[in-house]
């Protein structure tokens, strides 16, 4: 894959995980703020879940955006598009479905 398809690819993926983040965050303060105004009857194990929730996304989405800081540096080292672990040349195919990808298919099946 060439770098200029490459850095489009990462930065579509950047751009849609940092506004799913920032949707996931407004959502979890908007949460937080319902439970400092919780009426005795509402039930406060389901708040909980819900902002535990919201920060389980929000951490997902942090994780995903730095992968893809790390597969910006790869692109800059010039080793973006091979397994961190083998070398391998990762197919194009799965760079276009996750331009993050680190490891070959085979790779990260096997754990």
């Amino acid at each position: 894959m060439d770098n200029e398809t490459a850095r489009a690819l990462i930065d579509a993926e950047k751009a849609r995980v940092q506004r799913l983040l920032d949707e996931i965050e407004t959502a979890g303060q908007s949460d937080r703020t319902a439970a400092n105004e919780a009426r005795p009857s509402d039930e406060p194990a389901e708040r909980l879940t819900a902002e535990e929730g919201d920060d389980a996304v929000a951490g997902g989405l942090r994780g995903r955006l730095a992968a893809l800081e790390r597969a910006e540096r790869r692109l800059a080292a010039g080793t973006y598009g091979h397994s961190v672990r083998s070398g391998e040349e990762i197919p194009d195919e799965r760079l276009e479905a996750d331009p993050a990808a680190e490891l070959t298919a085979e790779e990260a099946q096997q754990g």
